[in-house]
């Protein structure tokens, strides 16, 4: 069996997409699994590092506003479409996670009657996750969806990454433990004082400029003394001078023990974010992303309906805001148990299951 999983552009359609393969490649290992994205989406580094095959077709861009480049959009989408039957012929199955690529993939399939399986991670879908529910039967979602082909989904929840995964399954129940031993060999890697409280504090795969530049405004005026500070700035932003308690890191490679040791996690409030921060997180104060179709808004509702989240507009978000709530956040921090929720384990079987379902493999 030939396995295709369509999903670019950032983390958060690639790492569920690979967090699938993987599983798949486990219960299936006689079984081909190859990726789609485009040339230049974050897939191109993701992918091959986590030892699956990327092939390629054009980006169709669709604009959210009026503007030339949107009537270009039919067009683009028909070369893609007519590239992607090729990329299907030998396809038994195709699994799209949205973005771009998935698109062009989704008519693809349907053009030529391959099984398609569809995950969307946000509570708001996609465009091109809402275009492929009009054509397969088998569609997951992350969060209730209330209109459309994709209401009547099966709700699965988000793939999490390997690295939580082994995270949730090590803790045994035993939250307290677990967060003490993240928090003290944190503290020690990065040369901290264990006895502060650890604010961990990122702006997504790539960083956020806007978040960036508060948290340095705030840390100059002392917003952030009586704890220690672990910021993702993002590979492609200026790293900030380390300090005896603020260490800036271009990249984060171990999320899991950093969730786990945070007394407060400060980040976007993207599908894979929430969903990381649901499964290992204390409590959160996301700046949901101000683009797009208002999905990252509506990710964070579930945690802050349990009390364990906060949310704020980047235009409110700044560092007299943050200045003056700081205590208050951490505080409700200190409140919360040290228990998170460790139901995201099954959502990648239940997607692989669907797969199965889909191609008839049993």
């Amino acid at each position: 069996m030939k396995l295709l999983l369509a999903g670019g552009g950032t983390a958060g359609h690639v790492e569920p997409a690979i967090a699938v393969a993987r599983a798949f490649r486990q219960k299936y290992p006689d079984a081909e699994i190859e990726f789609v994205g485009t040339p230049k989406g974050l897939e191109n580094i993701l992918v091959p590092a986590s030892g699956f095959k990327l092939r390629h077709i054009p980006k169709v861009a669709i604009s959210r506003k009026v503007s030339p480049s949107l009537l270009l959009a039919p067009f683009q989408l028909i070369r893609a479409t007519a590239i992607s039957i090729k990329v299907l012929r030998d396809v038994d199955c195709v699994i799209g996670f949205g973005g771009y690529v998935s698109g062009p993939i989704y008519l693809a399939a349907a053009i030529s009657r391959t099984p398609f399986v569809i995950h969307e991670q946000n509570a708001r879908p996609g465009w091109a996750n809402r275009l492929g529910a009009l054509f397969t039967q088998y569609s997951a979602i992350s969060y209730p969806v209330s209109r459309g082909a994709l209401s009547k989904a099966e709700l699965t929840g988000l793939p999490l990454r390997a690295d939580v995964v082994q995270a949730l399954i090590s803790i045994e129940g035993n939250w307290e433990h677990s967060r003490s031993s993240a928090k003290n060999a944190v503290a020690k890697h990065f040369n901290l004082n264990v006895e502060k409280p650890i604010v961990f504090i990122f702006g997504g795969s790539q960083g956020s400029q806007a978040i960036n530049a508060v948290i340095e405004k705030a840390e100059s005026e002392g917003t952030f003394s009586g704890t220690s500070i672990i910021h993702g700035v993002g590979k492609n932003n200026t790293l900030p001078m380390r300090s005896e308690s603020y260490v800036a890191l271009p990249y984060i490679e171990d999320m899991a023990e950093l969730y786990l040791a945070a007394d407060l996690i400060i980040a976007r409030s993207g599908a894979v974010t929430c969903a990381e921060v649901a499964a290992l997180g204390r409590y959160a104060l996301f700046i949901p992303l101000p683009v797009g179709n208002g999905e990252q808004a509506l990710n964070a509702e579930s945690l802050v309906a349990a009390n364990r989240a906060m949310v704020i507009s980047q235009t409110d978000f700044d560092a007299a805001w943050l200045k003056s709530n700081i205590a208050g956040l951490l505080k409700k921090s200190s409140d919360r148990p040290a228990m998170a929720d460790s139901s995201g384990l099954n959502a990648v079987d239940k997607i692989v299951k669907l797969i199965e379902r889909a191609s008839g493999v049993q």
